[in-house]
């Protein structure tokens, strides 16, 4: 039985792998019932069946017979005569089951197909893409350099998703080339020109210090020793104010570390 092969008729298809089956079931059933609406102006008497692992996609179409002459919707009945065509042994009141075949749809349709396809999973990746960021606000990712430009960075997580860090947001002292690893807080998310999500990156926050410091010190991270305020001016000074509700814990000793072994770190980091 001849079906319709996704991979091949779509080359993108295989470009996209971070979507769960059921999600890309789901999108692959509504682009080809809204395909089916088009060519047949329904889709109700339509079964669809998807096999992701071999990209395969079957249609089968359901008519039942009714006595020559009586057809009073040819979307949904087919006459005696016609079914006996497919299959001899039918007899009225039957259903009749039928496969849609690759070449029942015009080259124009694939090609329509085929592009909603693209756009559709495209669209839920970036609303992925945009949620899994946007419950990261505040907090530090890590990237490799990508691009660099004038007024920005582009940077790539470990996902290839794209990530910026304008120059605003740079230690004036910060020098990166491309394929160097990079740490930054996500700043914000942003939606732009078509519903693009723009994660925007900052070295220069006082939520990137913060941050760093509740990676150094267990104290803070812990929640015994807490941050009042952090100043700071990127590349040249930073004030941190702390207070432990704890007597028996030195809230600055604490912070710098033995031998200043913990601040030494973040010192580097803000160059």
């Amino acid at each position: 039985m001849e079906t319709l092969n996704l991979i091949e008729s779509f080359s993108e298809f295989k470009e996209f792998k971070n979507i769960d089956r059921e999600t890309l079931m789901r999108i692959l059933e509504e682009v080809f019932r809204n395909a089916l609406v088009k060519r047949y102006g329904t889709d109700e008497n339509f079964d669809i069946i998807v096999n992701i692992d071999k990209g395969d996609l079957e249609i089968f179409r359901t008519r039942e017979i009714v006595e020559d002459g009586k057809v009073e919707n040819e979307k949904t009945q087919i006459a005696y005569s016609e079914a006996i065509k497919i299959e001899a042994d039918f007899e009225v009141g039957e259903d009749l089951s039928e496969p849609i075949r690759l070449k029942d749809f015009g080259r124009r349709e694939i090609m329509a197909i085929g592009q909603n396809l693209k756009v559709k999973i495209q669209d839920y990746e970036k609303s992925l893409m945009f949620q899994k960021y946007k419950e990261k606000v505040g907090e530090i990712v890590v990237g490799e350099v990508y691009q660099v430009w004038n007024k920005e960075m582009l940077i790539l997580d470990e996902e290839k998703i794209e990530l910026v860090l304008p120059k605003s947001e740079q230690i004036p002292a910060d020098r990166y080339r491309k394929g160097d690893t990079v740490r930054a807080v996500v700043l914000k998310v942003e939606l732009r020109n078509n519903n693009n999500p723009v994660i925007v990156l900052s070295r220069t926050s006082p939520i990137f210090l913060e941050r760093l410091l509740e990676s150094e010190v267990p104290e803070i991270y812990d929640g015994l020793i807490t941050i009042k305020n952090i100043v700071r001016v990127p590349g040249e000074r930073s004030k941190v104010a702390v207070e432990s509700y704890d007597d028996r814990i030195d809230p600055v000793g604490s912070c710098v570390g033995m031998k200043g072994g913990r601040i030494h770190g973040i010192v580097r980091e803000l160059r």
